[in-house]
């Protein structure tokens, strides 16, 4: 089963993208190409209140994941 993600509304969209951007931080700080920093500056991108729990949330899931401390 395939899914076109181009038809799912766009608050749907961007929790995908924001979920994409934390999979990449948490990866880059695993992998010692970015700091905490790098993670913090993005949370201070977001403006809406809900997209930040929810990217903390994905940080915080991608941090149990790659098992980054």
């Amino acid at each position: 089963m395939s899914f076109n993600l181009s038809l799912l509304p766009p608050d749907e969209k961007n929790k995908i993208e924001l979920d994409k951007q934390a999979s990449f931080l948490v990866w880059k700080l695993k992998e010692a190409k970015s700091g905490p920093e790098a993670i913090e500056e993005e949370l201070s991108k977001i403006n809406d209140a809900d997209e930040k729990v929810f990217f903390q949330q994905a940080i915080d899931k991608y941090k149990r994941v790659m098992g980054v401390a």
